[in-house]
């Protein structure tokens, strides 16, 4: 590898290193030598070619946008004095031929030999020319956080032993140097007086910009690994979620686990109620019997049986009210039929999509603030995963009680009984809608008038204009102002 790898040239301001670049840029023209500038994004990109542009330089520019055209347009970038502006990532994959690719030409003229010696002695030429040039020059107008970035432009130039170059430019006012130094080396610069356009050339400034570097792709690192583990804390809740979710969609029967879950919600509602080992005076059974007829429609005379059966301890309780609730639901079946399969799909299928979805966003909401949590001395990453945890639990708990709640709830409407409703009963209830449709359509037509002004008419006076001091016309012998005007 025979590439001049030239050390980086600093200036003070991005005005003069710009300045630089195009009088490069304009020399290596002059000279036929074909140049690649590497940018690090498209505005960079655009603002040099305008300058290009205003300076009368012919270029070429590549935004990674068009990748066809732009391969085309990067194989004949090592044509003699040709300009070539692309970012970092534009043109990869597509080699760069000193004098220009002309493969597609020799495919032509493949039938005629003659021509295609000629061809292959012209093209010779123009490669040697370039040669003589210098081959291939890198231009680089940033440096980038990443040392690989760079490499893998100055890898561009110098490629099977060909000739090369490769330079890059940088002002005290590019990102990289700001955040690294920029600010301590400007006022040594102006401490020395410097001259306007001079640079510095030094192995030592390389040298500190790839410790930048190196401090920037660890921090990237950093980053990269801490959303590693990240996602590791939510990979274990995500495969339960989805194995559940799979296995739903392939067993059409899901009434085993409706009844798991109704047994598990009853048992942890039981259990807020009757705390397990404690006597019989501490039972809170009202409260029970509201929770359950409040939640899950269920009318159970908890304290008749407890007063009526002394033998009736906590867990021939709880198994009453399981017995109970069961059977309420097999009733529910027995009306239902495949029906109620079809709906306990549905149900537990829409549950778990719209719970894991508020799941999802629990816990990017959590992972932005968890790191404050170091302010008091705690670990960030355990108490992420120890919340993320509770968090899964929390959805878990929260899906079977809505299932449950649903389950028990619901109501299971018979042919009989839609039959059972009398015609005058069928009028009154649709006299009542259409009624109460009237009434809301007149609401809304009220509400419109009062937004929407209506248009006036003037008003005109049959009589004389009665001044406001002057008697009133009613007879009292007051002024009009004092009397009906007064009302007015």
């Amino acid at each position: 590898m025979v590439r001049d790898d030239k050390n980086d040239l600093v200036y003070r301001t991005a005005a003069e290193k710009w300045q630089a670049v195009i009088a490069d840029l304009r020399d290596c023209q002059q000279r036929g030598q074909p140049v690649l500038v590497g940018t690090t994004s498209i505005e960079v990109n655009e603002f040099l070619s305008a300058r290009l542009t205003q300076e009368n330089l012919p270029h070429q520019v590549l935004n990674a946008k068009q990748h066809a055209q732009e391969a085309q347009v990067i194989t004949q970038a090592g044509l003699p004095g040709a300009i070539t502006i692309a970012t970092n990532m534009a043109g990869r994959g597509t080699d760069i031929v000193l004098g220009g690719n002309i493969s597609r030409e020799l495919d032509a003229l493949a039938d005629d030999p003659a021509a295609l010696d000629a061809r292959k002695a012209e093209w010779q030429k123009v490669h040697n020319a370039v040669l003589a040039a210098g081959g291939l020059h890198i231009i680089g107008t940033e440096r980038h956080e990443s040392r690989r970035v760079a490499t893998q432009l100055r890898g561009r130039a110098g490629r099977q032993g060909d000739a090369g170059s490769s330079r890059f430019y940088l002002s005290l006012e590019d990102q990289l140097m700001r955040i690294f130094g920029g600010e301590r080396l400007s006022s040594i610069m102006a401490r020395l007086n410097m001259p306007e356009g001079e640079a510095i050339e030094h192995a030592m400034v390389n040298r500190s910009l790839e410790s930048a570097q190196r401090k920037v792709e660890q921090r990237n690192f950093d980053i990269r690994q801490q959303l590693l583990e990240d996602d590791d804390v939510a990979n274990d809740p995500r495969r339960v979620i989805y194995q559940q979710r799979n296995e739903l969609l392939e067993v059409q029967d899901i009434s085993a686990g409706i009844r798991g879950m109704r047994e598990q919600v009853l048992n942890t509602l039981f259990a807020l109620h009757v705390p397990t080992g404690s006597l019989v005076e501490q039972w809170d059974l009202a409260g029970l019997e509201t929770a359950l007829k409040g939640e899950y429609l269920l009318d159970l005379p908890l304290q008749t049986w407890v007063t009526t059966d002394d033998t009736l301890d906590e867990e021939a309780l709880r198994n009453k009210i399981l017995a109970a609730a069961n059977a309420v639901y097999a009733e529910k079946e027995t009306l239902a039929g495949e029906n109620l399969r079809a709906f306990e799909h549905g149900l537990l299928l829409q549950n778990i999509d719209s719970h894991w979805r508020e799941h999802l966003a629990a816990m990017d909401h959590l992972r932005q603030g968890i790191h404050l949590r170091g302010y008091a001395a705690k670990n960030p990453k355990q108490e992420y995963k120890r919340e993320a945890f509770e968090l899964f639990e929390t959805m878990l708990d929260t899906i079977s009680r809505e299932v449950t709640q649903l389950t028990l709830t619901v109501q299971v409407r018979t042919e009989a009984d839609v039959e059972a409703v009398t015609p005058r009963e069928a009028v009154s209830n649709l006299q009542y809608q259409h009624d109460a449709f009237d009434a809301a359509a007149e609401e809304d037509s009220a509400l419109a008038e009062d937004a929407v002004p209506a248009a006036t008419s003037p008003v005109h006076r049959e009589g004389p204009k009665i001044g406001r001091n002057d008697p009133c016309p009613c007879g009292s012998g007051k002024k009009y102002k004092q009397c009906c005007g007064k009302l007015s």
